[in-house]
């Protein structure tokens, strides 16, 4: 049957598959027309759909038979537009193409549904959509292992300042203290020298030893609950902002890699709540069921706006969720209850051997 001439009007056949379809009360199926785009989009002449209507369901990859058919049960149902995107196989040309199938639907009399619609190739505009999902892969793969470098960095140098400047800076003191005891009783002058020079190795240790704690603190070599806990107290040192820790597991082990990654979200958290949420208090869980991890900080602050997300200079926020989905998890934000906000955290947990973990606490134990 050849279409009506205001089907061709308001669907020009170069725009695609232009159809007529009917699902009979008895579930049979039937197309009543059919453009010649038939031929162009599924290989196959329009008669031939026609004599075998169920022609088309055997062109759609079984993996997406059932989505195709829920589509058209939904809108016969409801009698609302019916709106799909599948695949289908094309055997003439041993291809595989990404269709869009949009149809409105009209009851008939005879207890039938039909739908006027199109069919239009998608596939550019999906393989567009697959190659821009895998860019967006690579570029969080690559910033993950940019991150993972940077912390590697940063262990690699904090060691070396507190094992070399450290272990240097001690025995410049223990000599000068050697010299101090030597120094003539009657040249007050030089004691008064030596014990300057003495306090300024003093303040040089502590500098060194705050250096190394910035780059990666020891304590992460004790478990990521330990150092959660001390950069919370560092926090309340710094700010005057009461923090409160509840943490139930405190024997919970992390790989490296992973305590790193969600110690650096709750440092960023922190000092974001420092320069922009004006908060007395901050509340800070850790907890585990069973291998879902989940870091929740919650300040009284001023709250976040949506439009503080959208910020172009919203760099703090981006790298906690980059971190977080480097770890395979999610990062939300939300209002706290009562004001302020709440960043969520959820990951799977993934544990550190138990080789791992005797080496932490050895290379702990040499730092302190």
């Amino acid at each position: 049957m050849s279409l009506p001439s205001s089907f061709h009007t308001e669907h020009p056949p170069s725009s695609g598959l232009v159809y007529r379809f009917v699902l009979h009360p008895d579930g049979s199926t039937s197309f009543a027309c059919l453009n010649e785009g038939c031929s162009a989009l599924l290989g196959i002449a329009p008669g031939e759909l026609q004599d075998d209507p169920a022609l088309f369901e055997r062109l759609i990859l079984p993996e997406d038979r059932r989505a195709y058919h829920e589509a058209m049960q939904a809108s016969a149902t409801a009698l609302a537009a019916w709106n799909w995107e599948g695949r289908i196989r094309i055997p003439v040309w041993n291809d595989v193409k990404w269709i869009n199938l949009r149809a409105t639907p009209h009851p008939r009399e005879d207890g039938a549904v039909q739908w006027d619609g199109i069919m239009t190739n998608i596939t550019a505009s999906k393989q567009e959509q697959e190659e821009s999902h895998r860019s967006r892969e690579r570029l969080a793969e690559l910033t993950a292992h940019i991150e993972q470098a940077k912390e590697d960095e940063r262990t690699r140098i904090a060691r070396e300042i507190h094992d070399d400047l450290g272990g240097n800076l001690t025995a410049i003191k223990m000599a000068l203290a050697m010299l101090s005891a030597r120094l003539p009783p009657d040249q007050p002058e030089l004691t008064d020298k030596a014990n300057y020079v003495d306090g300024l190795v003093d303040r040089t240790i502590e500098a060194v030893h705050r250096i190394s704690l910035d780059l990666r603190p020891s304590t992460l070599d004790l478990g990521i609950v330990a150092a959660l806990e001390w950069q919370a107290r560092e926090f309340e040192k710094q700010m005057g902002t009461a923090v409160i820790m509840r943490c139930p597991d405190k024997d919970l082990e992390l790989a490296p890699d992973h305590a790193s990654a969600l110690f650096r979200i709750f440092q960023e958290a922190l000092t974001n709540i420092a320069k922009h949420a004006g908060a007395t208090r901050v509340t800070v869980s850790l907890r585990r069921q069973r291998n879902l991890l989940t870091l929740s900080i919650c300040d009284n602050g001023r709250g976040i706006q949506p439009a503080d997300r959208l910020k172009p200079q919203s760099f703090g926020l981006r790298g906690m969720s980059e971190r977080a989905s480097a770890l395979g998890g999610t990062l939300a934000l939300s209002s706290a209850p009562g004001g302020g906000t709440m960043v969520t955290i959820k990951t799977r947990l993934a544990s550190r051997t138990s080789a791992q973990q005797a080496a932490a606490r050895e290379a702990a134990q040499e730092q302190e």
